[in-house]
């Protein structure tokens, strides 16, 4: 046998899956190609196996053939990929907040070991999650795919799913319209902010007396929370000038990303000295749960908004 010819299956081997299919695909591999080097005139020769080979292709392209049909996901289980990924992160998400909260750590066995983390490091942690439980998920199904059997995979019905959701049509001039509008409001007020900042080095004030306002707090915390907050504002118009330009999800998963790292930033800020104004530092400690609730509750809201904004991403790559 040549061993130009085991050489080649080998090669082709790497490529497929399942032992059982991969000796079938590489045994009718074997005797197609040693018919061929057959047909040729003269003796049967390793120059004519070699010939055969080169006429059959590269070993990828062959491998690829043979698993044309041999999905990695069945078609039927495509809509319980989103389905339960996402169902999975809203509870990896609803824990991570919890952790971050209570400052615990803790483990639901086999399924989730939450950590005791920071705000940072819980907002670094969500998108590791998310692909984690997208690769658990994935494996699952791809074993139920494999296995061949008519597997029929639950889902409560306590929710319309995305795709059976039809939204309504909108008008292109008047959607256009709409955010151009929000757009320049957002404009407007990206450039007070910045006129406010460029004169007075904050944007945070305890009263309304332009010509003599009182900042609200201290120079040092002030300057750091008005920039962060001048780059929200900033994202967010410029998230609505792209859509004038394109209607692409893209856009919305840049600026939820954008978002949540500037909110980190501002969990990140020291709560201490923070206020130029003595009666509300007195109140400081009563507050501060108050703030961080209110920043992680934002950071929830957008994180669920860029998870829906990734799924249905995913589901028009499939559909595609």
């Amino acid at each position: 046998m040549s061993d130009k010819l085991e050489a080649y299956l080998e090669e082709i081997s790497h490529f497929l899956s399942g032992r059982a299919e991969r000796e079938e695909i590489l045994s009718e591999i074997r005797s197609h190609i040693l018919e061929k080097a057959a047909e040729g005139p003269g003796e049967f020769t390793d120059a004519a196996v070699e010939k055969a080979i080169a006429a059959f292709g590269p070993a990828r392209k062959v491998a690829e053939k043979y698993l044309d049909d041999r999905p990695i996901i069945a078609p039927a289980y495509k809509r319980y990929l989103f389905r339960y990924t996402t169902l999975l992160f809203a509870l990896h998400s609803f824990l991570t907040v919890f952790a971050v909260v209570f400052k615990k750590d803790f483990i639901l066995f086999p399924l989730v070991f939450m950590p005791r983390l920071g705000v940072i490091e819980a907002l670094m942690y969500l998108p590791t999650a998310f692909l984690a439980d997208l690769g658990i998920v994935t494996v699952v199904l791809y074993f139920i795919t494999q296995s061949g059997k008519d597997v029929k995979l639950p889902w409560p019905k306590f929710a319309v799913d995305l795709d059976e959701v039809k939204p309504p049509t909108k008008s292109f001039w008047l959607s256009r319209i709409a955010t151009a509008v929000g757009a320049v409001i957002m404009l407007a007020i990206t450039d007070f902010a910045l006129f406010l900042f460029a004169k007075h080095h904050t944007i945070f004030f305890v009263n309304l007396n332009w010509n003599d306002p009182r900042p609200l707090f201290t120079p040092d915390a002030g300057r750091r929370l008005s920039m962060i907050v001048i780059a929200m504002l900033a994202t967010s118009t410029m998230a609505l000038l792209a859509k004038l330009l394109t209607r692409s999800l893209l856009v919305d998963v840049v600026s939820n990303v954008i978002s949540l790292a500037l909110i980190g930033l501002l969990l990140r800020q020291p709560l201490d000295n923070l206020f130029a104004v003595e009666s509300a530092e007195r109140i400081l400690p009563k507050i501060k749960f108050g703030i961080k609730f209110t920043l992680l509750f934002i950071a929830l809201m957008i994180t669920i908004d860029l998870i829906k904004n990734l799924v249905v991403l995913g589901r028009r790559k499939l559909a595609a």
